[in-house]
């Protein structure tokens, strides 16, 4: 071990696997390392004695659930969207061709106590039950203004400049009741809260054509895409890739402390009595607590059932966004579903996940609204985690640290993350110009 390293990374996440994965690939040397004897740190998988020995403290989960390795439970599940930046990175990093992708049945949205699909064209939004007649009519206009947007062409602008025009101001323009508005901002843009309304509207713009792009793209009921046993199976397609470029990548390594120069700056990092010398260190927020601080905390229940979500046309797999507004909250909750079908499960049996920004200290009591959804459950587990962000300045010390995972169940912001980190350690913006059919074999 007693090498020098162009980076080390410390933590086997999701977000640190992706960045060993590109830095691999720029031509970095890379030493990767966990201090657990398995992959994935908080976004791991569990099988159903891991799952029981975590949340129950006890290896015998009941028989009738079936076998214990017919589960790959991820413990931070998001869906990906199919024409998404993840993707992007996926094929950029040619990983794609160790993971088997199958689209996802449904995309949902919570109105008025009811679970709709969401619409996504003008053709959905004349057939949706979510809007009146008239409404439907003012929605159809602005989809269509959405669809033939194109940044570089001004013609299809209208006169509007989306980088100075706020999204409240251009919703305004085709007269969009606060409840269209809701399910376009919450569920086709996928904005977590309602800050977006005051900001320009070519995010928003940008985010709802991502969603009818990924949408097309497999002529399926959803825009996202699912590894088939789940996400367990990314960390490890990237340790593979990390590989072939050289990388080394090491379990079960004990404490894993970062040294430091007199200067503050990061030069390497102590296991067992050796220290790998290093320029750099990547690492998720429990490999240096003193440079991060606690921001929020996630609720969750993760639910057994032997049926699908009710009212979503029984499918298989499926995320419902329940809009903070129609919750009287402040921040969304989401649900995500997925089942035998993509391989998490033994067959008959579904994966539910209920998932808030915690705002109270009683999980059973807040993530009620998004509990009442799914009827009957076989087994259920409520969970809290902090979530933090780095405090560090990584110009004057070299370390990048990753921020902990939302509540979301989909990947847009775990992804922006990587980018911006990956730009912070190499200097350099992450070309994410590729080819999407790349991707799209593996995926029937």
């Amino acid at each position: 071990m007693d090498e020098e390293y162009d980076v080390i990374v410390l933590g086997t996440g999701l977000k640190e696997c992706i960045l060993s994965g590109l830095l691999s690939v720029d031509g970095l040397k890379v030493l990767h390392m966990d201090r657990n004897d398995y992959y994935g740190g908080e976004s791991t998988s569990l099988n159903l004695i891991q799952l029981w020995k975590k949340f129950r403290g006890s290896d015998k989960p009941p028989a009738h659930l079936g076998s214990s390795r017919d589960y790959n439970v991820d413990m931070i599940p998001k869906f990906i969207m199919a024409n998404g930046a993840l993707v992007r990175v996926l094929i950029h990093t040619d990983v794609t061709k160790y993971l088997y992708f199958k689209a996802v049945d449904g995309s949902f949205v919570y109105n008025k106590g009811k679970v709709h699909k969401v619409p996504a064209t003008d053709m959905e939004a004349l057939k949706s039950p979510l809007m009146g007649i008239f409404e439907k009519r003012r929605a159809r206009k602005f989809f269509i203004y959405v669809q033939d947007y194109k940044e570089d062409d001004p013609r299809t602008h209208e006169g509007m400049d989306l980088t100075r025009v706020t999204t409240r101001e251009l919703i305004a323009k085709y007269g969009l009741d606060d409840n269209t508005v809701d399910f376009i901002g919450h569920a086709l843009a996928l904005h977590r809260d309602d800050r977006y309304l005051n900001e320009p509207a070519l995010d928003t713009v940008k985010r709802m054509k991502l969603y009818a792009e990924s949408l097309a793209r497999f002529q399926g009921g959803s825009p996202y895409i699912y590894p088939l046993y789940g996400l367990g199976e990314l960390p490890q397609a990237f340790a593979r890739l990390s590989a072939v470029y050289g990388g080394t990548y090491m379990l079960n390594k004990p404490e894993c402390k970062v040294e430091f120069d007199e200067e503050g700056k990061v030069c390497g990092v102590t296991s067992e009595g050796e220290t790998a010398k290093c320029k750099k260190v990547v690492c998720d927020p429990s490999y240096l607590p003193n440079k991060a601080r606690k921001v929020g905390k996630v609720a969750r229940a993760i639910c057994i059932m032997s049926h699908p979500i009710p009212n979503t046309n029984d499918s298989h797999s499926v995320q419902v966004i329940l809009p903070q507004k129609q919750l009287g909250r402040r921040s969304d909750m989401y649900l995500f579903c997925c089942s035998y079908s993509h391989n998490v499960a033994p067959k008959g049996k579904f994966i539910a996940f209920v998932s808030t920004e915690a705002e109270t200290d009683q999980p059973e009591i807040e993530l009620k609204p998004g509990l009442d959804l799914l009827g009957p459950v076989d087994e259920i587990f409520y969970d809290v985690y902090d979530r933090y962000e780095p405090v560090n300045e990584p110009s004057l010390d070299n370390c990048f640290i990753s921020t902990s995972y939302d509540a979301t169940t989909h990947f847009e912001s775990t992804v922006i993350d990587v980018i911006h980190m990956y730009s912070m350690i190499t200097g350099k913006v992450l070309d994410l110009n590729v080819d999407l059919s790349a991707a799209s074999a593996a995926e029937e």
